[in-house]
């Protein structure tokens, strides 16, 4: 029995929240280790839908839940979220869920001053493409040394010095910006309107994820948006503001990594992309417009469109090795039912060389082309196919061709929304 982190192997939005859901009926502890409420999961059990952006998953089956240290928490998304799951009949009490007392808050001077940004660079052409919730903001206050933590909130006789501080840069900047700067008083009642609801369910994540772990509870660790978001490893600047790959799991929830176990990539069976940044494998065709159309590609907090385009097999390769990848989720594998041919990006060439990885520089990245193979589709329908045998020759030459070319096995195949509608290769908690 192990523990097992699941992450994105791509930009996000691969089906981690049906999967995650399908695992955490499995787990006795469901941890979210890093981002904010930039990226969500829809769960559907017994017909219910729950949108979920920053509380774990596991709360919708009354598992223990725990927001880690390396999540960036808003005080108001936290308590709408609360309220929302509540009305839909689940039961949210610090029995099932806590907050670690060291994570940062996200406060409306972040989202202000994310807004700002996106609309100055949209002004010049140079935005990220962020959610403008002041996710990123609230990262460099962290590691600026100035941000206001959940801890904060139970000592109340500190926060003035606090607040002077956060101030003082924020201030600066919004008089740069030539827009009012914040009052004390402002930014000291909004603390303080939230402090009841955040405070009951604080706790020293560290020790009670020690604590599970040596009484031989299964813990799941659960990650937001993709590992090519990653700070360091992802297609930097197009990319969010926390860790995201596997190795975060640690460091975002203070349990050490020998007990992290498993590493579970999912992975969709094409790729997406939401918001700027390159992305060598997208599709501008009608195949594009069909990946979009019958995957339903939205973004589920934002709406936004997802981009589309082929496998690419090289940059989950890649996320292989930054995040020591031992099996992936393959995911919507029956979005793919229909087409005469698939075709999977096994390289890329730049300024005439070809090369195998994708680099570091945002100028090679913009220029890479990439290098396909073309395999046959099949006509009949995976979905709904819950063993081998019930998938057609080629869907499994696909999936085969998948796995040598990444350098990981398929541990699970998704061929539908369907949490059911799972082929179970290697359990990931035995794995």
């Amino acid at each position: 029995m192990t523990n097992v982190v699941v992450i994105g192997s791509q930009w996000g939005d691969e089906g981690k929240g049906k999967i995650v859901d399908w695992l955490s009926e499995r787990a006795d502890v469901i941890v979210r280790f890093q981002g904010g409420h930039n990226a969500g999961h829809t769960l559907v059990v017994d017909g219910v839908s729950y949108k979920l952006a920053l509380l774990p998953s596991g709360l919708v089956r009354g598992k223990l839940s725990v927001i880690g240290n390396g999540v960036v928490v808003d005080p108001h998304h936290f308590v709408a979220e609360v309220e929302k799951l509540r009305a839909q009949g689940v039961a949210v009490t610090p029995d099932v869920l806590r907050i670690a007392e060291n994570a940062p808050l996200i406060l409306s001077l972040h989202r202000d001053l994310d807004a700002m940004r996106e609309d100055a660079a949209s002004n010049s052409g140079t935005k990220i493409g962020t959610t403008r919730r002041g996710i990123g903001p609230a990262y460099e206050d962290k590691v600026g040394r100035r941000a206001i933590r959940v801890i904060d909130l139970a000592e109340p006789e500190t926060l003035p010095a606090k607040i002077d501080r956060l101030l003082t840069h924020h201030n600066a900047l919004r008089r740069g910006m030539g827009v009012n700067e914040i009052s004390f008083d402002a930014l000291h009642q909004e603390l303080s309107s939230v402090a009841e609801h955040i405070l009951p369910y604080i706790d020293q994540v560290w020790r009670l994820l020690d604590e599970q772990r040596k009484a031989g509870a299964r813990i799941l660790f659960e990650g937001a948006q993709g590992a090519l978001l990653d700070n360091d490893h992802g297609t930097y600047p197009f990319v969010t503001s926390s860790n995201t790959v596997a190795g975060q799991a640690a460091a975002g929830s203070g349990l050490g990594p020998t007990a992290l176990g498993y590493v579970l990539g999912i992975t969709k069976a094409y790729t997406t992309r939401v918001g700027e940044g390159p992305f060598p494998c997208e599709l501008h065709d009608e195949i594009g417009q069909h990946l979009s159309t019958v995957g339903r590609e939205v973004g589920v907090n934002t709406g936004r469109p997802r981009r589309c385009g082929w496998f690419d097999a090289v940059l989950v390769r890649q996320t292989v090795k930054t995040s020591g990848i031992t099996g992936i989720a393959l995911t919507k594998l029956d979005v793919l039912d229909g087409l005469d041919e698939l075709k999977i990006c096994v390289g890329y060439t730049l300024d005439g060389k070809e090369i195998d990885y994708l680099p570091a520089s945002q100028a090679a990245q913009a220029r890479v082309e990439p290098i396909y193979i073309t395999l046959e589709g099949w006509k009949e329908s995976t979905v709904g196919a819950r063993k081998w045998a019930d998938l057609p020759a080629q869907a499994i030459k696909y999936v085969r061709q998948v796995e040598e070319l990444i350098g990981a096995p398929v541990a699970l195949l998704s061929t539908s929304p369907e949490r059911e509608d799972t082929i179970l290769v290697t359990d990931p908690f035995e794995g």
